[in-house]
């Protein structure tokens, strides 16, 4: 931070210096506050992504929506605010949104596609817009680059990243009322009062809350806001830095929610993230020149990258680090000459990226460490750096040229959008998504699990056993690798009668998962299936209640340990299961009928007829025609077995 000079008068409260300037902040091409302007931006983001309207839900989108049982009601409402652990991730302004979706458009995932897309073209206004606010040169450009780059399809074009588009959307109108509360020159019109001054930090400060609790990457915004005072202004005064205290504050304290339930809820420890302190420099480094690459040239994009191996033996993974800080080092010895926007650019780059450079563990690190979604926020930096320095060179171009200029640009935006609008159809459903992550990365095993069970899903059993000991193979450490293969053994030996020795070889798979992974839920959900198949229901009972115990709130495991008491005669506890499963999913018709099952057989008659018709009517309300005719059928019976009673 530097101190002012003290040569330097000072300047009335509520006023900032007119900066100087310099290379960043010169011309002014492409910033025409025009309505029209701004139509086009929208316009060209609705055309780019209109292919999402027509794609599915995919890979996690049934956690966050589709199976997210807090949706359905009001309660769950107040679960996704104030129950940590009710949806995979703190994120609740996030899960508002998707609930009140779940309420406008069910299980239709046109509407949800829909409102990504809206909420990107929203943030392409609003970065036109800051970047007018700040001067930068080809701000409309920039906006547009960002609007129609293919790299940001990932963000758009899957509905369980709505929490970075939306995001994204409220830190930019937070920034652009930051600086309407501290303007970065002298303003021609006579300057705000303190109380409009006040009202625009309330509606920031605000809108940067919505913001961390959409997604706490946001948490960089406050040290970006001192980043652009530092450029705009070449020095940083406390005055500037107090009113951003709270945001500080605020974005650390979510920063570390997040990370407590990445580690503890949705399961980034382990093997996969033991890494040294110099092995995560290294990984950071590499990171970084990942994503400008990417940004630069846009191919091969791909749902899962390989994942590296990190070796700090390797003279040459330090390349990347240390030309992360030659560069850095070089623009700053350069600002005389090119100005401080550059550099200014490149740290705001690297400091939003900074949660997703591998010094925080993350989930999805234990498959990658980059993903095109990562780069979301922080590429903007150099989106409008690149747009800046083509604005500045055209301008210096004759007269003649300057339109052959921006009709390459022109150009440009053209191939970017068909690149998009190409990228757009990957995302079309999990069977897509995840054949085309195969075909360029044949190393992905999560794309192979994935691509298994979406077909074991459509009981395609053989290519689906196939697929999952493809991942076991490529993944041999991983528990739930196991698991699948043996899971999957199992359904096949189901389908065509257990030949000699299948059931056997499908049990051992399941019993090496519970061994590898003891602490798994899944694995013990999955071997009870296996051992209540091969007719051990007492060993089936054991591993469900450790599966129970291990995830309480899972209602299917819930019903599976309620199915294994009720094969034993064990009627009243096997209530308390089915009790439990249809509390936790109350939307479950096969639930509901077990339960319905289990008060007949305990002699509760009034409410096995309560539950059974709760079950009709879910069944007939979800169009599952043949379910509830074998609900009405026994209800019938039932009622007229004991009419008096």
């Amino acid at each position: 931070m530097t101190s002012r000079s003290e040569s330097q008068s000072p300047q009335p409260a509520g006023r900032a210096r007119r900066p100087r300037q310099d290379i960043a902040s010169r011309g002014t091409a492409w910033q025409g506050p025009s309505l029209w302007a701004g139509a086009a931006l929208v316009a060209m983001v609705v055309v780019a992504y209109a292919p999402t309207l027509g794609n599915r839900f995919i890979w996690d989108d049934d956690y966050h929506v589709t199976a997210n049982t807090t949706l359905s009601s009001l309660d769950g409402l107040r679960r996704i605010w104030f129950e940590f652990g009710a949806v995979p991730q703190y994120y609740p302004f996030v899960h508002s949104t998707f609930w009140v979706d779940y309420h406008l458009w069910g299980d239709s995932p046109k509407g949800y596609h829909l409102e990504n897309m809206l909420l990107h073209a929203a943030s392409s206004v609003l970065l036109w817009r800051l970047l007018v606010r700040l001067r930068v040169p080809g701000a409309w450009l920039a906006a547009a680059l960002f609007g129609v780059h293919p790299i940001e399809v990932e963000s758009v074009a899957w509905v369980t990243e709505r929490k970075n588009v939306l995001s994204l959307t409220l830190a930019l109108a937070s920034l652009c009322c930051y600086f309407r509360f501290a303007p970065l020159e002298e303003p021609s019109d006579p300057p705000l009062t303190d109380s409009v001054r006040r009202r625009w930090y309330i509606a920031a400060f605000g809108l940067f809350v919505a913001a961390l609790l959409s997604k706490t990457v946001v948490c960089t915004l406050p040290a970006v806001v001192l980043v652009i005072l530092w450029w705009k202004n070449e020095l940083i005064r406390w005055r500037d830095v107090l009113p951003l205290l709270p945001m500080f504050a605020l974005g650390v304290g979510l920063g570390y929610v997040t990370m407590h339930m990445e580690a503890t809820h949705v399961g980034a420890q382990g093997a996969d993230w033991d890494f040294s302190f110099l092995e995560r420099i290294l990984m950071a480094g590499r990171i970084c020149w990942f994503y400008a690459g990417k940004l630069a040239w846009p191919s091969p994009l791909i749902f899962f990258y390989p994942r590296w191996t990190i070796d700090a033996g390797s003279w040459w993974q330090y390349l990347f680090p240390v030309g992360a800080v030659a560069l850095l080092v070089m623009l700053w010895l350069a600002r005389a000459r090119l100005g401080r926007g550059p550099l200014a650019a490149a740290l705001i780059f690297g400091g939003v990226l900074v949660p997703a450079l591998g010094f925080v563990n993350v989930y999805p690190f234990r498959f990658s460490f980059v993903a095109d979604h990562f780069q979301y926020h922080a590429g903007i930096a150099l989106l409008a750096l690149t747009a800046a320095g083509a604005a500045i060179f055209w301008k210096r171009l004759r007269p003649d040229l300057r339109s052959a200029g921006q009709a390459a640009c022109g150009l440009l935006l053209v191939v970017m959008s068909l690149l998009t609008m190409s990228r757009a159809t990957v995302f079309f459903d999990e069977e897509t998504l995840n054949r085309d992550t195969i075909a360029q990365n044949p190393t992905a095993w999560m794309a192979y699990s994935n691509l298994a069970a979406f077909l074991e899903a459509q009981s395609k059993f053989d290519e689906s056993y196939t697929l999952y000991k493809t991942a076991a193979e490529l993944h041999p450490n991983d528990p739930l690798m196991q698991c699948n293969v043996g899971h999957v053994y199992l359904k096949l030996g189901v389908r065509d009668g257990f030949g000699s020795g299948q059931l056997e070889e499908a049990l051992k798979h399941l019993e090496k998962a519970v061994e590898m992974g003891p602490t798994l839920a899944t694995v013990h959900e999955r071997l009870g299936y296996g051992l209540m198949i091969a007719g051990r229901v007492p060993e089936a009972i054991k591993q469900y209640q450790l599966a129970v115990q291990l995830a309480a709130d899972n209602a299917g495991y819930q019903n599976d340990l309620g199915v294994a008491l009720a094969k034993s005669n064990r009627q009243v506890e096997a209530v308390e299961h089915f009790e439990q499963a249809t509390r936790l999913d109350n939307n479950n018709a096969e639930y509901a009928v077990h339960l319905a099952l289990a008060y007949a057989q305990t002699n509760r008659r009034g409410e096995a007829i309560a539950i059974a018709e709760h079950a009709l009517a879910l069944s007939r309300r979800q169009k599952l025609d043949e379910q509830a005719h074998n609900i009405a059928n026994w209800l019938n019976k039932y009622k007229a077995a004991q009419p008096g009673r």
